[in-house]
């Protein structure tokens, strides 16, 4: 074999391992999931107007909105408290009484989500995240005292017109 042929072999090997290289870059990026920002959750329209909706739970929480907290509650709303005891299950008349009553008594309460997934079974969206909340609490003794909270939890949301409604998980 000459080498002009030698080079042109090399050459041709070359562009197509270089070819077939960038074909593999191409398709792994376009299959790549894009995020929605500071979330762990997929970014798609169904999953952002989730987030944008949550976002509006999140915000009613910390101005302590007890009327746009109960709009956000589905009349069907029904918490078990993760147990068998029915003693502590919340409907929405409950969670009604809690919002009216023991969540008044929070003040200066910052609460910041990190979404982790959201997943849809039927017609019901389960959106997981984590949560810091901050809150100063009246104590028996006087004055207020400062609290704070990280824990992983679950809203559970349907479909209701253009938006959602909460129907666990507050």
């Amino acid at each position: 074999m000459t080498t002009t042929r030698r080079r042109l072999l090399r050459e041709a090997v070359l562009s197509a391992s270089a070819l077939a290289l960038g074909s593999l870059g191409l398709s792994a990026s376009g299959c790549a999931n894009s995020y929605i920002e500071n979330t762990d959750v997929p970014d798609n329209a169904e999953n952002r107007k989730i987030i944008d909706f949550c976002e509006g739970y999140r915000h009613a929480v910390e101005r302590k909105n007890i009327a746009d907290l109960i709009k956000l509650a589905s009349p069907d709303y029904y918490e078990d408290g993760g147990n068998v005891d029915a003693s502590d299950d919340l409907d929405y008349a409950g969670l009604s009484d809690y919002l009216a009553n023991k969540f008044q008594d929070a003040k200066s309460i910052r609460y910041e989500i990190r979404y982790r997934r959201i997943t849809k079974e039927h017609e019901r969206f389960f959106i997981d995240y984590t949560f810091s909340a901050s809150f100063r609490i009246p104590t028996p003794r006087g004055g207020d005292q400062w609290q704070r909270k990280v824990d992983d939890n679950r809203l559970e949301v349907v479909k209701k017109d253009d938006s959602f409604l909460i129907v666990a998980g507050m």
